[in-house]
C-alpha cells in the first residue's frame, strides 16, 4: 500500500458503502463524483468555484497534459497540484481511452500504442511504463494503468495457437482483456521501481512519491471475462481497482449487470472506481451495486450545451418556453446560479453566446451532482439509501422535461 493512501468504510446499507479515502493531498468522502479537469481545468469554471461547490477531488487527463504543456514542464513546476493551483486530491487517467478513441491515428501492439497527436500530427509512443512515468511527473494522488479499451461489439478473430500449425477463434474482448492484464503487470513493476528506487528514474522527476496506482478491470460485456480480469488484476497488488470499458455504447441495463457482477468480486477494503459514468440515475444505481468513485464529462459538457440537470430530469434552457420564465432553473436548489438568476436570463445568455452561460450552467450541474453524492452518503449513514433511491427514480427522467 502506498504511504499516505488509505480507505475505510464507515457505513453500509445493502451493497451501498460510505467511506473515507485518504490521499497525500487530503481526504475524500465516498461515494464521490470527480469533476473532469481534462487539461488541468474544469471547463468554464475556476478552482474557487469547485471549492465553493465542495469538490474534494478532480480528474486530470494524462494524454492531453502530456501533449500540452508537457509532463516535464509540469514536473519542473513542482507537479500538477502546484502547476494548476489545486491543493486537494487529483486522479489522473492513463491516456489510454483518448488514444484508443483515435482509431485512424494509432496502432496497438504488445509493446504499447503508437499514435499521432491530434494537435500537430507528431508521432508518440505510449507504453505501460511510459504512462507510469508521465503520471509520476504529474504527481497525481491516484494514477491509472494503461489498458486497452474497445467498442462494445463482440468480434471474433482467428489467432495462432501455441501448438504449431493450429489456430483458435477468440473474441476481441478476450484479447484486449488479456493484454490489459499483461500491461498492468508491467505498469505495476515500473511504479514499484520508481517508488523503491527513485534513482532509477533517470529523466523522470517523481513529484509525489506517495502516489497510489489503480488497476483496471476489462472484459467487455462478458461476465466470465470480467471475472478472469478481476482475479488476474487483483493478484498484481494495486492499491485499488477501477472498472473500465463501460459506458461506451452498451445498453444501460447491460452496464448495470456488469457492474453488479464485477464490483462484489473486488476487495471489500479498497475503493471501487467506475470510469466514465454517467447520468445521475447511473450514480444512484451503481452506488447500489457497490461503487465508491465516479467521473464523467456529462455535467460540464451538457452545461455548455444548455442542458441543466434537475431532480425532474434535463431542462433544455434554449427552449422558447423559458424566454420570460422568472423562476430559477430548479426551485429550491441551493447553488449560486439558482439563488441569483432566472431561466429567462440563462436562456438569454445561452442564445447570445455569452461565456457566462457555460459558467453558470456548469456551476448548477456540478452542484446537482455533488449534492446528490452528499445526499447519498447521508442516506447510507442513516440506513435510508433505498428510500432515497426510490424517491429519486419517481421524479428523475432522462428525457428533456417541460417544467412549470
Amino acid at each position: 500500500m502506498a504511504e499516505s493512501f488509505g480507505f475505510a468504510i464507515s457505513a453500509r446499507d445493502g451493497s451501498a458503502r460510505r467511506g473515507v479515502l485518504t490521499t497525500p493531498h487530503g481526504v475524500v468522502q465516498t461515494p464521490a463524483f470527480m469533476p473532469v479537469g481534462t487539461r488541468g481545468a474544469v471547463k468554464a469554471i475556476t478552482h474557487r468555484d469547485l471549492e465553493d461547490l465542495g469538490a474534494e477531488i478532480i480528474l486530470g487527463n494524462t494524454y492531453h497534459l502530456h501533449l500540452r504543456p508537457g509532463d516535464s514542464l509540469i514536473a519542473r513546476a513542482g507537479g500538477l497540484h502546484a502547476f494548476i493551483g489545486w491543493p486537494r486530491p487529483i486522479l489522473t487517467d492513463s491516456g489510454g481511452y483518448q488514444v484508443f478513441s483515435l482509431a485512424a491515428m494509432r496502432k496497438v501492439s504488445e509493446d504499447g500504442v503508437t499514435f499521432r497527436s491530434h494537435l500537430d500530427g507528431a508521432a508518440h509512443v505510449l507504453t505501460p511504463e511510459r504512462a507510469v512515468d508521465i503520471q509520476a511527473q504529474l504527481g497525481s494522488d491516484i494514477a491509472m494503468v494503461l489498458d486497452e479499451c474497445i467498442a462494445p461489439e463482440t468480434v471474433t478473430v482467428t489467432v495462432s495457437d501455441p501448438r504449431p500449425g493450429e489456430t483458435v477463434t477468440v473474441t476481441v474482448s478476450r484479447l484486449a482483456m488479456e493484454r490489459s492484464v499483461r500491461w498492468a503487470r508491467r505498469a505495476r513493476a515500473r511504479q514499484l521501481q520508481l517508488r523503491e528506487d527513485p534513482a532509477s528514474a533517470r529523466d523522470v522527476v517523481v513529484t509525489n512519491p506517495a502516489q497510489a496506482q489503480f488497476g483496471i478491470i476489462q472484459g467487455g460485456t462478458d461476465p466470465g471475462l470480467r471475472t478472469e480480469s478481476v482475479q488476474a488484476t487483483v493478484e498484481i497488488g494495486f492499491e485499488a481497482h477501477a472498472i473500465g470499458g463501460l459506458s461506451v455504447g452498451e445498453p444501460v441495463d447491460v452496464m448495470y449487470d456488469i457492474v453488479a457482477h464485477t464490483a462484489p468480486q473486488l476487495p471489500d477494503n479498497r475503493p471501487r472506481y467506475l470510469m466514465g459514468t454517467g447520468m445521475p440515475d447511473d450514480l444512484i444505481e451503481c452506488v447500489a451495486r457497490g461503487i465508491d468513485l465516479f467521473d464523467c464529462v456529462l455535467p460540464t459538457r451538457n452545461a455548455r450545451n444548455g442542458q441543466l440537470l434537475t431532480r425532474n430530469g434535463v431542462l433544455v434552457i434554449k427552449n422558447a418556453q423559458y424566454a420570460e420564465d422568472q423562476q430559477p432553473p430548479e426551485p429550491g436548489c441551493g447553488c449560486y446560479t439558482c439563488r441569483h438568476f432566472s431561466r429567462a436570463y440563462l436562456r438569454h445568455l445561452f442564445m447570445a453566446g455569452e461565456m457566462t452561460s457555460g459558467t453558470l450552467n456548469t456551476i448548477h450541474n456540478l452542484y446537482f451532482y455533488l449534492d446528490l453524492m452528499r445526499r447519498i452518503r447521508e442516506a447510507i449513514s442513516f440506513g435510508m439509501f433505498e428510500r432515497l433511491r426510490s424517491e429519486f427514480h419517481q421524479t428523475f427522467s432522462r428525457r428533456p422535461h417541460i417544467s412549470s
